[in-house]
């Protein structure tokens, strides 16, 4: 059975590609000839470089493909950006990319057996910072990202299409070795400093990225069509429980503790934001990334994935934080 991963050079498509390999799948990461290969090494991979902005030329390839060598059992589709220099970048991408894709899907003849759509939980916005009420898939969705509005505009379209077999996955904040963001912070409290942003709890949760990964397949052969789910490990935890944690693997016993006040980080999110733009760089605490810093819940619905699929998280934060900071120190990164 064949399995298109696109964005398979990035940080989770690198360990999808890796898990369909190990469960013995013909497998076809989407990569653009500009992009890296440090962790797609196996000789097993096939690559493929399909044009996901030219819609035209995208029909083209996909027929071909199909005529050559047959339609694509299944498509995870991870391929997106997350921070973009230009804003609009986020549309142009995370939706016409992938509405380019679909549609070209559906002109060859090649819709597989199941779309697996990465999205996000930042799709449906953040949860209620009063009551504490989790995130529920029957709320109207109210993204507050660009980024978040540019996954829930893909996900309506394809859900527009009446019989295209769909599942979307929205994780919640995802980490894991080769990740960078998550990074960021390990590599913050590894130098003695712990920061924390406002100073009100904030409640997080998060997936371990192979736990992803497992259920992207779990749905890949599931019966389950046409359905969203929100995914975490099925753990809530506060950001100082998450701080304590990184600490613990870092062997940090103490550090010094810093809260930012929520209008400081806007003002250094917009200032970065604009000096690094003049030469043409996106930093990691931008406009966009700081309208997520500041939720101050990211509690949400998690019964439906695990009744669907049965699925339960290997990882909690603890044993998921300890395997990242192992890679990190073991690659140099730390």
């Amino acid at each position: 059975m064949k399995v298109l991963i696109t964005g398979a050079a990035g940080f989770i498509g690198s360990f999808l590609v890796e898990e369909s390999l190990r469960q013995g799948f013909d497998t076809y990461a989407g990569v653009r000839a500009t992009s890296s290969r440090q962790y797609l090494k196996d000789e097993r991979i096939k690559f493929v470089d399909f044009k996901y902005s030219d819609k035209k030329l995208l029909v083209e390839q996909l027929s071909e493909f199909k005529n050559s060598i047959g339609r694509f059992d299944y498509v995870i589709h991870g391929m997106g950006v997350t921070k973009c220099r230009n804003m609009s970048d986020f549309d142009r991408v995370n939706f016409g990319y992938t509405k380019n894709l679909v549609d070209a899907l559906i002109e060859s003849g090649s819709v597989p057996d199941k779309f697996i759509y990465i999205s996000s939980l930042s799709a449906w916005g953040p949860g209620d910072s009063k009551s504490g009420r989790p995130i529920m898939l029957s709320d109207e969705p109210k993204p507050d990202t660009l980024y978040g509005a540019s996954k829930l505009k893909a996900e309506q379209y394809i859900a527009s299409l009446s019989e295209f077999p769909y599942i979307f996955l929205r994780p919640t904040g995802v980490y894991g070795p080769r990740e960078k963001d998550y990074f960021v912070f390990d590599k913050t409290v590894s130098r003695g400093i712990t920061p924390a942003m406002g100073f009100r709890t904030q409640y997080l949760t998060f997936i371990y990225v192979r736990d992803l990964v497992k259920l992207a397949f779990m749905a890949c052969r599931s019966s389950v069509v046409q359905k969203g789910y929100f995914v975490t490990d099925g753990r809530e935890y506060t950001d100082r429980e998450y701080a304590e944690t990184v600490k613990k693997h870092l062997g940090r016993k103490h550090t010094l503790n810093l809260r930012v006040p929520l209008f400081l980080v806007k003002l250094i999110a917009y200032f970065l934001d604009t000096v690094c733009g003049w030469f043409g760089h996106t930093p990691t605490l931008n406009r966009d990334k700081y309208r997520i810093l500041r939720v101050m819940n990211w509690k949400c619905e998690v019964k439906p994935v695990q009744d669907d699929f049965g699925f339960k998280a290997d990882y909690d934060l603890d044993r998921g934080t300890g395997e990242s900071v192992r890679w990190y120190k073991q690659e140099k990164w730390l």
